[in-house]
């Protein structure tokens, strides 16, 4: 659709020149005097407003003779790794036990440069680190199921006992053998239309789902771990793909409801109101009132709105479906421009399924 509301205009293009992650996939911009259309986090220069339109779908951009931006990529999924970080990734998937340095990265016609650049700033870890933690989640395995340090080590690419010891203190907090009883959360990342997410599950089920830019993440963090008393590892289990599974079909507007499993730990109240949360059909919303009601307690209005910010599984416990009294938007931790897109995109697919 394309946006002729003046207020909506100004909105957009303020996010336009502030380069914000929270409107990604909320608008494409067109730039009339280059003929090329982009995203709201692109870095390239920004036009001036004469000189910009904004559509809702890049489908629309193209069929008005726009070409996709080279530097943001609109028509790729939101911070899609390129194509170099995509290449040193496939060495590791190789065998993830083998070191990949600098050098073999050059080898294989990569600057280690831009490699380390990409992973420092989407993983908060060079791309050494980044491998470091991977073979310590195998080795962290190897203990849970009952095999000795020396195994683990060794099993998990290590030479040396005590360099094994020392990355493993580093990276988990603990010794190996202070590891044993500990549990493991899983975190990988993805990416959505709305940016990118930080996916945790356990062998229970997914813990945690949240956009990488939510604020208070790394206390969200330091708290699940704390109460799962679990330590934080870089991996995926089938909990993790069923997920991204899921979500693919559910941004693509072929799903309404999730079945992957969830371990929610919290208080018997947040729990009661994450599982009203799940009883709000895809397509509707409730406002806070209503949640107080539907849970048997309608005096607990603002109990129920900080129980609702607690949630760590956004859209899969969908607190994006509470609104205010008056019908307005009100806060949520991925942003409101998120918030808005997931209910029209909730709304306009349960149309089709219930119409198609």
């Amino acid at each position: 659709m394309f946006i002729s509301d003046q207020k909506d205009f100004n909105r957009y293009y303020n996010a336009l020149v502030e380069r914000d992650p929270q409107f990604l996939g909320s608008f494409y911009v067109g730039v009339k005097t280059t003929g090329i259309f982009c995203v709201s986090t692109c870095r390239a220069r920004k036009p001036k407003p004469e000189n910009v339109e904004f559509f809702t779908t890049s489908k629309e951009l193209l069929q008005h003779g726009y070409r996709p931006c080279k530097i943001c990529k609109p028509t790729k999924q939101a911070y899609e790794p390129p194509e170099d970080v995509l290449k040193a990734l496939d060495l590791l998937k190789d065998d993830s036990l083998t070191k990949v340095r600098d050098q073999d990265l050059r080898d294989a016609g990569l600057v280690p440069e831009t490699i380390r650049r990409w992973f420092k700033k989407h993983h908060g870890m060079t791309f050494q680190a980044y491998q470091r933690m991977i073979r310590i989640n195998t080795a962290f395995r190897e203990l849970k199921s009952g095999n000795s340090i020396i195994h683990s080590a060794f099993e998990s690419g290590y030479d040396s006992l005590s360099g094994f010891g020392y990355t493993f203190k580093n990276l988990v907090g603990a010794s190996p053998g202070e590891s044993k009883e500990k549990n493991v959360i899983l975190i990988s990342r993805l990416t959505t239309p709305l940016g990118p997410m930080f996916v945790c599950a356990t062998e229970t089920g997914i813990c945690l789902l949240e956009f990488t830019d939510r604020r208070m993440l790394e206390t969200e963090f330091a708290d699940l771990q704390k109460r799962l008393d679990a330590v934080i590892l870089a991996g995926e289990n089938e909990h993790t793909r069923q997920l991204k599974e899921e979500l693919d079909e559910y941004f693509k507007g072929n799903r309404t409801k999730f079945y992957v499993p969830l371990e929610t730990p919290g208080s018997e109240f947040q729990k009661k109101v994450w599982n009203a949360l799940k009883e709000i059909p895809s397509g509707e919303t409730r406002s806070y009132q209503q949640q107080a009601d539907e849970i048997g307690n309608p005096k607990a209005v603002r109990a129920v709105a900080r129980a609702n910010g607690m949630n760590r599984i956004a859209i899969v416990i969908p607190c994006h479906r509470v609104i205010g009294k008056d019908g307005n938007l009100t806060g949520y931790a991925g942003g409101l421009e998120r918030k808005r897109w997931l209910l029209e995109h909730e709304r306009k697919d349960s149309k089709i399924l219930s119409w198609g």
